[in-house]
């Protein structure tokens, strides 16, 4: 499972380097691929075998039905798969940075079975709302079970 939060530079040809712990379960439970899509102001990166569950539940879906196709127009149409070179970079198209806002500094988050990527300064927004939010709502954790 990736868990953890890291920060990294991107560089200026839109690498980003991946964090060996990350790295290390890639390397031992997937190969060292990721497809990485965008959604929800940041981009999730899935290893290739969790991605194609994914595809597959997605392909599954009511096809003619709206919110199935506006997943699959922006979600799917999005994916691209981006290996890691030897020294454990991933290099992120440009129109995937141009939706996070990537630029210099990313935080690349561990969200159990995906990386989500996120630019730093947006992040850091998300991450106060999100706090505030288990902070009011500890029942809802409970009726999940947590």
């Amino acid at each position: 499972m990736f868990r953890g939060r890291f920060e990294y530079g991107v560089d200026s040809k839109g690498r980003l380097a991946i964090p060996s712990k990350f790295r290390e379960v890639l390397s031992a439970k997937f190969d060292e691929r990721l497809i990485v899509t965008h959604f929800d102001q940041c981009l999730w990166a899935y290893p290739v075998p969790v991605w194609q569950e994914l595809e597959k539940k997605i392909a599954q879906l009511p096809q003619f039905q709206e919110e199935v196709k506006a997943l699959q127009r922006v979600f799917v149409s999005a994916a691209s798969e981006c290996p890691l070179d030897k020294q454990g970079r991933i290099l992120l198209p440009p129109t995937l940075r141009e939706y996070a806002g990537l630029q210099k500094e990313a935080v690349l988050v561990g969200m159990t079975q995906r990386i989500e990527i996120w630019a730093k300064d947006r992040w850091k927004k998300v991450f106060e709302e999100s706090q505030k939010t288990l902070e009011l709502k500890p029942d809802k954790l409970a009726e999940l079970g947590l």
